[in-house]
Parts: structure tokens; sequence; C-alpha cells
């Protein structure tokens, strides 16, 4: 399982010309699902999303969790994050979870974090989203299950 976690100013999805979610100061969480992943899988990824410290605290420090700001999550299911480009041009997604797991597992992150965070928006899974953000430093977080 891969998370791109954003540290955002403001984000949103759109599909088909509606704004479907929508969030201030927070995370955009770009979530990629593999055949391997299980609820535990994100259960470990959950937990070390949401006890990042990456906000600054009153020193300028990046000393502070998303809770601790208040902060919101925007959470978007990307199958393109298991993209492999080792051959050729067209980059395989064979290593992509199934579209049925996979949508499974992303409505189960989307449930977790509801219970442990509350204020969650998501993206739809399998649509043509348009995805807005202002990326506040840039701050940018790659978490990949197979790394810890």
């Amino acid at each position: 399982m891969k998370f791109i976690i954003q540290r955002v100013s403001e984000a949103s999805v759109t599909i088909d010309h509606k704004v479907t979610g929508k969030i201030g100061k927070g995370f955009l969480v770009l979530i990629g699902i593999s055949d391997s992943d299980t609820t535990e899988t994100a259960d470990k990824m959950i937990r070390k999303m949401l006890g990042l410290r990456i906000f600054e605290d009153s020193d300028g420090k990046t000393n502070l969790s998303l809770d601790a700001v208040n902060g919101e999550l925007l959470l978007v299911s990307q199958f393109t994050l298991y993209a492999d480009c080792r051959k050729g041009n067209r980059p395989s997604f064979i290593r992509a979870g199934a579209p049925d797991a996979a949508n499974a597992l992303y409505e189960y992150i989307i449930q977790k974090c509801l219970e442990q965070h509350g204020s969650v928006e998501t993206g739809e899974f399998g649509a043509d989203m348009k995805v807005a953000l202002l990326n506040d430093g840039p701050f940018t977080i790659i978490l990949d299950s197979d790394e810890f």
C-alpha cells in the first residue's frame, strides 16, 4: 500500500464538474492499493499517517499532528501509484489491486479514518477525478507499507 501525503492549505476533488470533496488545512492523501494489501496493512498505514507530526508549532518546528491543528483529510484512490515503468514507455499496472478488492480496502480506510479522526472527505473510486490543491510548504511524504 502506498500513501502520498501532501500537507495542504486547501484541496478539492471534482467529478463531472461537481466538487465531491473539499478540505481546508490538512492532508490530501493519494492511496494506492496492491493485491497483497490487507486490512492489517491499512491499519498500519492509517496509524502512521495520523501520527505524522508535520505541521509547524509556535516555534516554527514541524512538531504537530493533524489532530493537533484540527486538520482535515481528503482521501483519493489512485491505482497509478503502482505503475511499473521499468520496461518500455507504457506503464504496467499489474501490481495494482483488483478493482473490487481495492475498492473494499479504500472504503475500509475511509471508515477507519472517520472513526479515528472525524473530518474526512473523499474522491470516488474509479472515477475520472480532477484534483486541485494548494500544497503547504511544499511538504510531501511518501509512505510505502513495504518499507516499514
